[in-house]
């Protein structure tokens, strides 16, 4: 019987390698990265048989989540935290600086709503993601959730 590295082409040997190992470092770089943002041993993470990840960790006083829907180039990272729960007092204000704020603070991420909830998000393809990339998308929706959180929610409490 032909052994399993016998009924694999050099170059399929090669792309399994490589893609077990890209697998590899996304989890390994999300992880190290949320466990040195994480506060209190706060980070959790979830897995699931599709070969999805979720973790979700607390940075000062916003809940940030982080979603990898798989491991192939065309899987995405999306970091995400919530700052705001909708309906909100002068919702017109709050649209104008949430979109000011988008177009000069934000960086990679930005405002968005979901759910009635106002939240900082980023969304990114696997593609071509280094480390780097990896870690500044979470540490930016992270910060910009919790420099804005408090403000917002005074600035603009629920009707």
């Amino acid at each position: 019987m032909a052994s399993y590295l016998e009924t694999q082409s050099p170059e399929e040997l090669l792309d399994q390698v490589m893609q077990e190992t890209t697998t590899l470092n996304h989890v390994e770089v999300i992880e190290n990265v949320i466990n040195t943002l994480a506060e209190d041993q706060s980070a959790m993470v979830s897995h699931s048989a599709e070969g999805g990840y979720l973790w979700k960790f607390q940075y000062g006083s916003v809940e940030v989540f982080v979603q990898l829907t798989g491991t192939t180039d065309e899987d995405t990272i999306t970091v995400w935290s919530a700052v705001l729960t909708l309906p909100v007092q002068d919702e017109a204000r709050l649209t104008r600086y949430l979109l000011e704020l988008n177009c000069v603070s934000t960086f990679e991420a930005r405002f968005g709503i979901i759910d009635n909830q106002v939240v900082v998000i980023s969304t990114r393809t696997l593609a071509e993601l280094s480390p780097g990339e990896v870690s500044r998308i979470i540490t930016i929706v992270a910060t910009i959730a919790d420099d804005n959180d408090e403000y917002l929610q005074s600035e603009f409490c629920a009707v």
